[in-house]
């Protein structure tokens, strides 16, 4: 869906949450792949089983780009994907877990173009125990109905 949203908008505090999402090990493996990360706590069973986790996890980069991308909903030509900030890895996800992302508007601030906000997105993910297994800062350089100042 393409909708215009101005940074006007979006509203603080406002949330949105996705359907789960449950990690393969074809996943893993294709990530991997795809990466280049072949890592033994990703790919090697038997040396998890000497670890403190004691089974394979997910690349951090793998859940990230899978919960980002559960988010992706809504094409806004107003605004476009300015980075990430404070990404934290806080828990594993194992093979079989099933994880859910939440977005919270959580900040609006000025840019320095005076056309433009920065409107700030916590996405927060969950693994099926509602555990947080990953948050960050989604930042979006979001264009104004009307300038600062105007």
């Amino acid at each position: 869906m393409i909708q215009d949203i101005y940074y006007e908008d979006y509203t603080l505090n406002e949330e949105r949450s996705t359907m789960g999402r449950t990690i393969t090990e074809s996943d893993i493996v294709l990530h991997a792949g795809q990466s280049g990360d072949f890592f033994p706590h990703h790919m090697d069973a038997e040396f998890c089983k000497t670890q403190d986790f004691k089974e394979r996890i997910a690349h951090g980069t793998l859940i990230f780009t899978i919960a980002v991308g559960s988010t992706a909903h809504l094409i806004n030509p107003k605004a476009i994907s300015y980075g990430y900030d404070r990404l934290r890895f806080i828990r594993p996800v194992f093979i079989n877990d099933t994880i859910t992302s939440k977005v919270t508007i959580s900040e609006k601030r000025e840019h320095k173009r005076p056309t433009h906000g920065v409107v700030v997105e916590k996405l927060e993910v969950f693994n099926q125990h509602q555990e947080l297994v990953m948050v960050c800062e989604h930042l979006l350089l979001t264009e104004k109905k009307q300038a600062s100042g105007s």
